[in-house]
């Protein structure tokens, strides 16, 4: 018997009426028409494949790749009244399962993507009735989305097993590259994709340049109040870390990553999916389809390897369209790892090249200084999106430098030297510094040999990656030699202005910070404060934390006051226990006295 949709999503799921384009996707299946979906997260993908597998005759098979989600999404089903049961590697019941499924007493059957593939399950597929196959996160079965799995390339032959079977494939995250590609590795017609827009308009982008990460991720997270967030980590060891920073400041703070046990997984699973107020530290190992309505913030503590894992990544704070904020904490190191680590793969060349553009697309947006949601919506392909007032940049405008004459500078050495040596070799060259390099290939007598004296090594290598964002400049993918691209041509002419973040620009904040020292402290306490600073830095490098772990500031100004000779005065300075007098007191001292 075919139930009624909307009839259906009124008394089983307790909405009213259907959202954006969902009426239009589920009239579609009911009438068993194909369609691949991009739908922005949050917007109710789920009940576009589930109503229909409710209203249509037989079960309805959802191929999904999160296994904590397939529970969770059951859970949720049978509490609502739908028969509904998963298959994969956790499942303790699948001989039951499998059973319930020949009987035609399922609605709806969750299997992973490594069982969708087995022989076993596409004979267990022919013995009862399909409503349907819908495939979630289907951006994984595309070689250019940004989290492809090989056994989502095989699902097309299970869905063929079945002629006359609506199949839907479903994503937050695709580009049009992606779209076409989800049409095609699925069998279905590019007449049926069905795009329904990508902002988030209730999502506010920042994004800030990595200075103190752990001190600036406590007081990032501190400032959200008593709510759920992910902090998203490029390292297992970052993950533990950025948990144990938060755990010693008083919030409370979990670990996720692949390399934990799938039981401690499984309970910091648990422990987030019930905490109102509490904060996932993770890999992307804690990925796709998170079913978590209430989670207010999304931090990265650096770069994703594309816009579409930072949007899909993003996209699972304010999934109830609450606001929520997504907060990128970057630095240019971040680009250069993630740079190596493509360049370093097994992927071929083209999807290395275009792994490479998709990360200088990241970069590039996170450099830009307009709006954060323009050049997002622009990449899915939104036609003219407009500046949304609500990201960082919208609502405060940064302070920039104009540094146009340095940029025509840089673009000028990089193609006399031949567009074939990297930034540290250019900067090398325009600052006048005569190293082996340089004077091997006779650089040192190049007429531009020493204009760019002006500017310290770390101002060169900081616009240099400024210009690569902008397209201006690329990298030679064997070698990693600089040469001119984009619109290189029209800034080295002067006709395209280059500007830099002000308080990115480092040397100009160092001797900021160091003015007002001096103002605070005088001139000779704020010699021996910078010396401790140094001490500190080292030290934490060492000990690998970070550099408030060792002592705060309040700490080191205060022995740069007080200047103690001895263990005792050391221990009236505010900030210095038994145990750190113990661990750094002579080192201290002798800093003090070197100073």
């Amino acid at each position: 018997m075919i139930r009624d949709p909307l009839d259906t999503l009124r008394h089983v799921f307790g909405f009213e009426g259907f959202r954006g384009v969902q009426a239009q996707v589920v009239d579609d299946v009911m009438a068993g028409r194909d369609v691949a979906l991009v739908m922005p997260t949050g917007a109710g993908k789920s009940l576009c494949y589930q109503i229909p597998a409710i209203c249509r005759p037989g079960c309805g098979i959802v191929v999904s790749p999160l296994i904590a989600l397939m529970a969770d999404q059951v859970r949720a089903l049978e509490v609502a009244g739908v028969r509904a049961a998963a298959l994969n590697s956790q499942s303790g019941d699948a001989m039951e399962t499998m059973r319930a499924f020949r009987a035609g007493e399922l609605d709806l059957l969750y299997v992973a993507p490594e069982r969708a593939a087995m022989e076993g399950f596409r004979n267990l597929v022919t013995q009862a009735p399909v409503s349907l196959v819908a495939i979630d996160e289907a951006h994984c079965v595309s070689q250019w989305g940004h989290d492809f799995r090989p056994d989502y390339r095989r699902l097309k032959a299970l869905a063929d097993l079945l002629p006359g079977v609506p199949r839907l494939a479903l994503t937050a995250t695709a580009d049009a590259m992606t779209r076409a590609d989800i049409c095609e590795q699925l069998g279905i017609s590019a007449e049926r994709l069905l795009v329904a827009g990508f902002d988030r308009p209730n999502i506010q982008y920042r994004a800030e340049a990595k200075r103190r990460p752990a001190e600036q991720l406590v007081q990032f997270v501190r400032a959200q109040g008593a709510a759920a967030g992910v902090v998203y980590c490029q390292t297992r060891k970052g993950a533990e870390q950025a948990a144990e920073s938060l755990a010693a400041h008083g919030l409370p703070a979990r670990v996720y990553h692949a390399g934990l046990s799938a039981d401690e997984r499984a309970a910091s699973q648990r422990w987030f999916q019930r905490a109102e107020h509490g904060v996932m530290c993770a890999t992307v190992a804690f990925g796709m389809g998170i079913d978590k309505p209430d989670i207010r913030f999304v931090a990265h503590m650096g770069l994703p390897k594309s816009i579409e894992a930072y949007y899909q990544e993003t996209g699972r704070a304010g999934r109830d369209g609450a606001p929520a904020t997504a907060m990128l904490f970057w630095g240019p190191q971040d680009v250069t790892l993630a740079r190596q680590r493509i360049e370093d793969g097994e992927a071929d060349d083209a999807r290395k090249a275009h792994e490479l553009a998709m990360l200088r697309k990241l970069a590039q947006w996170a450099e830009t200084l307009g709006c954060r949601r323009v050049p997002l919506l622009k990449h899915f392909g939104e036609p003219d999106p407009k500046p949304c007032g609500n990201c960082d940049n919208c609502l405060e405008a940064p302070e920039t430098l104009d540094v146009t004459e340095a940029a025509r500078k840089l673009l000028s050495a990089v193609y006399r030297t031949g567009q074939m040596f990297g930034l540290k070799h250019v900067a090398n060259v325009l600052r006048g510094e005569a190293d082996e390099k340089v004077e091997r290939f006779g650089h040192d007598r190049l007429p531009l040999f020493g204009i760019g004296s002006d500017l310290t090594e770390a101002q060169w290598l900081r616009l240099g990656r400024v210009l690569e964002a902008a397209g201006a400049l690329e990298r030679e993918a064997e070698h990693g030699g600089l040469r001119l691209a984009g619109p290189a041509r029209e800034m080295l002419k002067g006709e395209v202005p280059v500007a830099v973040r002000k308080d990115d620009w480092a040397p100009e904040r160092r001797r900021r910070r160091t003015e007002r020292v001096v103002a605070e402290m005088g001139e000779a306490d704020a010699g021996l404060f910078e010396a401790l600073r140094a001490w500190r830095r080292a030290k934490a490098e060492e000990m690998d934390v970070p550099a408030f772990v060792v002592l705060h500031d309040s700490a080191l100004k205060a022995i740069a006051s007080v200047r103690p000779s001895s263990r005792t005065m050391l221990a009236g300075v505010p900030g210095i226990g038994d145990a750190k007098l113990s661990r750094f007191g002579d080192e201290l001292l002798a800093v003090v006295a070197a100073g």
